[in-house]
Parts: C-alpha cells; structure tokens; sequence
C-alpha cells in the first residue's frame, strides 16, 4: 500500500472501486442490447433511419468496450487492494500520488506515465 494513502482512504478507495464497477456492469448491460445487430428490413425503416440506426449500434459498440476496459481495470485494483500493491505505478514503480488515485482510483499510472503513454499512442 502507498504511504501516500492511509488506511481510512484506502477503505473509500476500495467502496469507490466497487460501486463504480457496479456503475459501470449496469451501463454495460444496457450498452449490451443497444449494439445489438441493427435489422436491414427496408419496409419497416428507410435509409436514413437505418444509417441512423448503425450509427447507434457502432456509438454503442464503442461504449460498451470503454466500459469493459473500466471494468477490467478496476479489477485489477482491487486485486491490487488484496495484494497491497494498491498505489504504485505500473510504468515507473513510483507511489501515485492521493489525488490521483481520488479522481481515478482505477489508474494504473501515475500522470506522468499516462501523458509518456498517451503521446506514444498511434
């Protein structure tokens, strides 16, 4: 566990993590049916209505794997909870500082990182 996080904080971190996660499994359900194969019936819905239709279909397929990705995330955290590896970054091994962790408890970079890795994205 960071020494920058006390026990009491790493208790909210950890109720912060799971309803987040419990946020995030209901968006993810509802994102589910929303991206779900758009019917091509040219009766019941016009070209404009059926484009409008993928479009949704592919904003939502994007959603749900962001959310995923959330999900996978904050369980990795909490599996570093349970294994007191919670607040260490996985970049550079340095303690991420509180704030950090208080507006993005699933992070597993401190800013420094995240910004060397955001800038080496294609």
């Amino acid at each position: 566990m960071s020494d920058y996080i006390s026990e009491i904080q790493l208790d909210e971190m950890l109720a912060k993590l799971n309803q987040l996660r419990n946020e995030l499994e209901e968006e993810a359900s509802s994102l589910q049916h929303a991206s779900e194969p758009v019917m091509l019936d040219q009766q019941s819905v016009g070209r404009v209505s059926r484009g409008d239709a993928l479009q949704q279909q592919n904003m939502a397929i994007a959603s749900l794997g962001h959310c995923q990705e959330r999900i996978r995330q904050i369980e990795e955290a909490l599996s570093k909870i349970d294994n007191d590896e919670y607040g260490y970054c996985e970049g550079c091994g340095e303690q991420i500082p509180s704030a950090r962790l208080n507006a993005k408890p699933e992070s597993p970079l401190c800013i420094s990182c995240q910004e060397k890795q955001e800038q080496n994205a294609p």
